[in-house]
């Protein structure tokens, strides 16, 4: 398995998402700073603070869906991969107990008619497509079960 975007998240058996934090105030950042980028390129995000070092951390597997709406049209080229039929998604924006609000679409399986604004979620990693290279993999937002979402 091989991430679509690497160094977002790991692919274990409880998956997490890796976020960079300020060593100066300790603010935290997703998605990280690339490591291709070098230690020079970071600077703070937070404008009360000039730190330019960062490390890496791992953030919480659960959060709660904050916002979220559903993909009903089909994105143009070269947003769509070729050949790949478009299927509806929903997406969950989760804010984290780090205080981080994280966009991302929800677990296959699951729609807009399974959240609603403060539905626990928890991280998981699934396929998303298979080329030349193998399985590629994307995170997700899973509703935790036993929730029932109301209109």
């Amino acid at each position: 398995m091989t991430p679509v975007i690497e160094g977002w998240f790991t692919t274990g058996a409880e998956p997490r998402l890796l976020a960079s934090r300020c060593t100066r105030c300790s603010n935290v950042v997703f998605p990280p700073v690339s490591s291709a980028a070098g230690a020079a390129a970071f600077y703070c995000r937070n404008p009360a603070c000039d730190g330019q070092e960062q490390d890496s951390v791992e953030l919480s597997r659960r959060g709660r869906v904050w916002s979220y709406t559903d993909a009903q049209y089909q994105p143009p080229a070269p947003y769509q991969p070729a050949g790949d039929p478009f299927q509806p998604f929903a997406l969950a924006a989760v804010e984290l107990p780090e205080g981080l609000v994280v966009l991302g679409q929800v677990a296959d399986g699951y729609g807009v008619s399974d959240l609603k604004v403060g539905t626990e979620v928890e991280l998981v990693v699934e396929t998303l497509n298979v080329d030349e290279t193998g399985e590629r993999t994307i995170y997700r937002w899973k509703p935790i079960a036993g929730q029932e979402a109301s209109a």
